[in-house]
């Protein structure tokens, strides 16, 4: 595509600095990895993300919507495409009573904060995911027995004509790290969610233990993307991983972590390459040993 031509045409309804011409995506991405993307745009409301969506139509450019990259992983080659970043400038929480509405771009610690300011109880499990409502919204995050499918009543989307479609959570065919809005292509705009009083303290100390459990298990000191693989039916990615002797296994930069072997971490600059090649040798080997076929959890994503 014609990077210049299309920047000069989204900064005609997007604030300029709002748009950014060959960025790394290392710099977006929780573990530090990614070569450049031809266009990053930043927007602050629906209207300006129907507009780049027109653009991108209208001129044949494909586009891609992230969060805060704490599930993804760049080519080193980088991403042709114009990147939607939906983040702090797209992240308005709204508490009513027992309802929570709040924009994709919201963090997950920040909405959990919120909500437990308020004495609201149900969201616990995700305070301590690295992400952004959207993203967990899309693939149905969970932890410690929770998931967003149990707190969702409903979310606002965008399809991929720009139009804007409620749905309700039956209609959004939540499953084990998916939805309709992953296997549809749309983009979360707004999600509303509903949650039952209760008492601050309780749920602070529910919030804190779990923190506690996730520092004591996940290496959350060093960047990484998170779970790398799917949990396999009747198995933990991370103890076939450890029983197959990987653990603390390394790949250039990339590492299998020794504190959770479900993890790679990014120890010394490594590069998407080494992050994939360790993801190939960690199936091939779970494969070999257990004959359980491992599959990511992780978006990978470039050329």
């Amino acid at each position: 595509m014609d990077k210049i031509r299309i920047y000069n045409k989204l900064t005609e309804v997007i604030p300029g600095d709002a748009v950014l011409l060959d960025e790394p995506m290392k710099n977006y991405t929780t573990i530090k990895t990614g070569g450049l993307a031809d266009i990053i745009v930043m927007p602050q409301s629906t209207t300006e993300i129907q507009s780049i969506i027109k653009i991108c139509k209208e001129n044949n450019v494909p586009y891609f919507v992230m969060g805060k990259g704490s599930n993804l992983l760049v080519s080193d080659k980088g991403i042709r495409c114009v990147v939607i970043k939906l983040g702090d400038k797209f992240a308005k929480i709204t508490i009513d009573g027992n309802d929570v509405i709040a924009q994709a771009g919201a963090s997950l610690s920040a909405l959990s904060e919120k909500i437990m300011e308020k004495s609201l109880k149900g969201f616990e499990f995700a305070g301590g995911i690295p992400g952004t409502l959207g993203g967990a919204t899309t693939m149905n995050a969970g932890a410690y027995g929770g998931e967003m499918k149990y707190i969702i009543k409903s979310v606002k989307v965008l399809n991929t004509e720009g139009e804007i479609i409620n749905l309700s959570s039956e209609e959004l065919k939540f499953g084990y790290r998916t939805s309709i809005i992953q296997i549809k292509n749309y983009i979360v705009l707004e999600v509303k969610m509903k949650f039952e009083r209760g008492n601050y303290e309780e749920i602070a100390e529910t919030t804190r233990d779990l923190m506690k459990m996730r520092n004591a298990k996940q290496p959350l000191d060093l960047p990484s993307c998170g779970s790398v693989f799917k949990r396999p039916a009747g198995h933990f990615a991370g103890k076939l991983i450890e029983d197959s002797g990987l653990k603390g296994k390394k790949i250039g930069g990339a590492k299998v972590s020794k504190l959770h072997c479900g993890f790679i971490v990014n120890i010394d600059n490594a590069t998407t390459n080494d992050v994939l090649d360790l993801i190939e040798l960690i199936q091939k080997t779970v494969k070999s040993k257990f004959g359980v076929q491992l599959e990511t959890e992780v978006k990978i994503i470039g050329e």
